[in-house]
């Protein structure tokens, strides 16, 4: 069976950085036990990225590259803002390097990098962590399946075989 939409997928990859010297940098694989596991065809992936996997069924092996503007977008010199120092009272502040979980003002999840503290303020970078990163991805398919009505329902994959629970 090959992917297609609506279809659960699960696989396996590893994903390196390709550097401007052309260098792979690691940045993640997924561990033997525990796929990558989503529901294709419904924007929970990158669209370059399914479109590399359309049509492979399970045990098909593919290595491709995305450039930037393919994957995470180029990364913005002016995607950066500053948090209010009152906004870590509870938790305190930050160390540089930290990665915040954010939210804007439409309930959209976000990341930001801590470049600077100060008394005053936090200032972060909003770009995601892989913005203007070439991405080299190798893999796997484990298994391709149609997604069951309540799958698709829920608009994501209840693991491998449709039983993992929320």
């Amino acid at each position: 069976m090959t992917i297609e939409k609506n279809h659960v997928v699960a696989l396996h990859y590893t994903l390196n950085a390709i550097e401007e010297n052309g260098e792979h940098t690691f940045i993640e694989r997924t561990e033997e036990e525990n796929p990558l596991t989503f529901l294709y065809g419904v924007g929970m992936m990158l669209p370059r990225f399914e479109t590399e996997i359309q049509g492979m069924a399970a045990g098909d092996k593919k290595s491709f590259t995305l450039s930037a503007a393919e994957g995470y977008g180029e990364k913005r010199e002016d995607a950066t803002t500053q948090l209010p120092a009152e906004m870590f009272e509870e938790s305190g502040m930050p160390p540089v390097g930290a990665i915040l979980p954010l939210q804007d003002q439409d309930g959209n999840q976000l990341t930001a990098v801590v470049m600077d503290v100060n008394p005053e303020a936090v200032t972060v970078d909003l770009n995601h962590p892989m913005a203007g990163k070439t991405l080299n991805f190798d893999v796997e398919i484990v298994v391709t399946r149609p997604a069951t009505e309540e799958e698709l329902s829920h608009g994501h994959a209840h693991g491998v075989d449709g039983t993992a629970g929320h």
